[in-house]
């Protein structure tokens, strides 16, 4: 955890921006397949933020007028001293937080009710089945009824604190991406030809093991790339082959880190191989270079599609001018993904107060554009926040088949040419990038990523 002090200045700091009293469930245990047998336990990101308890069964509660702050829960019984070893009690768990009052669980429902009083009640929307019945419950609202009643005015003003990240919220993550790139490293060494997918993908998970880290999303290693988000490992890899390797640890205290980076097997990209590899290093760059204080995501993506595009020209698979390419959408043959998103306590941070409030303003709506509405992240760049960067090209058989006997965008792909370039799979380039007040900082270290730096990495 950190300081009693920065939990207590973060709920302070929540309570000057509304009114009434918010309810912050933690997260419960997940179960694989019976109770007892449970996923690895992750706190909800809110809960996390202005609790820092890495506890289940617990909810806190803020009254954002008197800024008085509670936490609702029990001690550990006796069943769990003995099988888990459960022995810090709610009230040195409060203590470590800086939580005003500690209350049993059980009178949660009617300190609310005699808190409410007519006054507003803020929860977020609920996105586990458990937390979802337990504010049903609570409320007494229908269970269905549940996520239409979360408060926008919370959402708003806890993506407003947490997209704006603190010193030892950076340092939280640049100690994840330590490990990250032991992990690239890792793979990089053992993705040979002859070797098992799950081979690769089993010993980078095991790294973050070693250190005693979590991942922060499952490992994609495939070098099926064009599959966004594969998450086989069932391939035996072969001299020639393109790996997209998408991992990144969670820091001690659930520090997202997402890195990403194309692995020539063998020490070896063919000529279009390499040419679409320098292409989306290009773009990536290009986009980095961009990231600054007031400059909108939106405006870094089509930066970003507008290099891929203009390489596409190149290599005959777009006809066109560039930007005719990106503002018509006919770019999202080749990049159906947005070009990055926020990242933090959670990996696609705060995504599930709503993507629409986190990467979206009154500045700027979601593009009905196929690819261009995929963007998580459009609106305008502030200093502190952290995003991911990573465009890629993908070229998928079924999408090329798709758009061409739906004659889409005639004029401006040739999907013949396209088709040439379906044995590359895919490519993304993703590094973690900090808004600073005068530009950006790519996070951790330098992990390879130039053609030249990647085939010595896979031969060496």
């Amino acid at each position: 955890m950190f300081s009693a002090e920065t939990y207590r200045s973060r709920r302070e700091r929540l309570s000057s921006a509304l009114q009434g009293v918010g309810v912050f469930p933690a997260n419960p245990p997940s179960p694989i397949n019976y109770a007892h047998n449970t996923h690895p336990y992750v706190q909800d990101g809110c809960f996390n933020y202005y609790m820092g308890i890495p506890q289940p069964d617990l909810v806190a509660a803020i009254d954002f007028d008197s800024g008085e702050n509670f936490l609702f829960g029990d001690d550990p019984s006796l069943d769990a001293l003995i099988w888990l070893g459960s022995s810090t009690s709610v009230q040195e768990w409060a203590e470590r937080s800086g939580v005003d009052h500690v209350r049993p669980l059980a009178v949660l429902s009617s300190w609310l009710a005699e808190r409410q009083r007519g006054r507003d009640v803020h929860f977020a929307p609920p996105y586990r089945g458990a937390v979802t019945i337990a504010l049903a419950e609570l409320f007494d609202l229908p269970v269905t009824a549940v996520a239409g009643h979360a408060s926008l005015s919370l959402i708003r003003a806890i993506i407003a604190q947490r997209e704006i990240k603190a010193a030892e919220e950076i340092a939280e993550m640049e100690s994840a991406l330590a490990i990250t790139a032991e992990m690239h490293a890792t793979a990089m060494r053992l993705a040979r030809p002859g070797v098992m997918e799950h081979t690769v993908s089993g010993a980078v998970e095991g790294v973050a093991r070693a250190a005693d880290l979590h991942l922060a999303y499952p490992v994609i290693l495939s070098a099926r790339g064009e599959v966004l988000h594969n998450g086989s490992h069932d391939c035996r890899l072969e001299a020639g082959d393109l790996i997209v390797h998408d991992s990144g640890a969670a820091s001690p205290l659930g520090y997202a880190s997402d890195i990403t980076r194309t692995l020539p097997v063998g020490g070896h990209f063919d000529a279009r191989k390499k040419v679409c590899y320098d292409l989306v290093l290009k773009a990536q760059l290009a986009a980095i270079d961009a990231c600054a204080p007031g400059t909108p995501y939106l405006a870094v993506h089509k930066l970003a599609a507008h290099v891929l595009a203009e390489g596409m020209i190149a290599e005959g698979v777009f006809r066109g001018r560039p930007d005719e390419i990106v503002e018509s959408g006919a770019y999202a043959l080749v990049f159906q993904t947005g070009v990055g998103h926020q990242i933090g306590l959670d990996v696609h941070d705060m995504e599930a107060l709503g993507e629409d409030y986190v990467g979206y303003d009154e500045t700027v709506t979601r593009s009905a554009l196929f690819g261009l509405r995929n963007l998580r992240m459009a609106k305008m760049l502030r200093s502190s926040m952290v995003v991911t960067v990573e465009p890629g090209l993908y070229f998928i058989p079924a999408l090329i088949d798709r758009w061409e006997s739906e004659g889409r965008h005639p004029g401006l792909i040739d999907y013949a040419r396209a088709r040439e370039f379906i044995p590359v799979h895919g490519i993304r380039i993703e590094d973690d990038v900090l808004i600073t007040e005068s530009g950006h900082r790519v996070l951790g270290p330098g992990i390879p990523k130039t053609a030249k730096e990647m085939e010595a990495a896979l031969t060496n």
